[in-house]
């Protein structure tokens, strides 16, 4: 529990200090980035939408689904292992994705920011809540916090490739600024949020036996790495 809330604590506090950052050069780096050559401009609108909640939370129903079948219609044991990761697996990431989703679009309709395209009237710092329209859901980035949270589940399971996620994950949500449809404080904002989510459901799982382990240092670590000295 300790570390759960000193983990709260910081990705939190990292979540301010990079919002905070950016926030003053939001409507000069949201500028500068639409105006990047059209090649450019052409290439993040084919990766953005790899950012969106929905094919990641059917994905992982789907998926979850087939395990539990599977798990159900075998009797033998090493199968039934198996499905039983896969289940474990897929709920993680539908957990993952799925809290994500509704924190992120509840804090849009809460925040009310007009998005970048409303700069001419509004300006890059309009808060105008509980509208329900899109053009008033800028903070956070859903597509980042989906990032996030995708890219930040890949990357609690292989801490080994967590500079490519990483990438992955910025990818997309630059991807954002440079469409128009976020400004970079948005962005960062999201990002974090589903990591935060990410590492939270990891501990959750740690506390069911579920995938995750406690390492050394007290945070989740995959079940197929090595244990800590003091456990072997």
């Amino acid at each position: 529990m300790n570390q759960q809330l000193a983990s709260t604590g910081w990705i939190l506090l990292t979540t301010m200090l990079l919002v905070l950052a950016f926030v003053p050069f939001d409507p000069h780096l949201s500028e500068l980035a639409r105006s990047l050559p059209d090649e450019i401009v052409d290439f993040n609108r084919t990766i953005t939408d790899f950012g969106t909640f929905a094919w990641m939370v059917y994905t992982s129903a789907i998926l979850l689904l087939i395990a539990f079948i599977v798990r159900r219609a075998s009797r033998r044991d090493t199968v039934r292992q198996r499905a039983r990761t896969a289940r474990n697996l897929s709920a993680y990431f539908l957990l993952t994705v799925g809290t994500s989703s509704m924190l992120v679009h509840g804090l849009k309709f809460v925040i009310g920011r007009a998005r970048p395209e409303l700069f001419t009237d509004y300006g890059a710092y309009s808060l105008t809540p509980f509208t329900g329209d899109r053009l008033f859901e800028s903070f956070p980035s859903g597509h980042s916090t989906a990032a996030g949270a995708f890219f930040g589940a890949f990357a609690m399971l292989k801490p080994e490739l967590r500079p490519l996620f990483l990438i992955l994950a910025l990818m997309i949500g630059a991807s954002r600024v440079v469409v128009g449809a976020h400004y970079p404080s948005d962005v960062a904002a999201g990002l974090l949020l589903g990591l935060w989510v990410a590492m939270m459901y990891a501990f959750l799982f740690v506390r069911q036996d579920w995938l995750f382990r406690i390492d050394a240092g007290g945070w989740p670590a995959p079940k197929t790495a090595s244990p800590p000295p003091e456990l072997k």
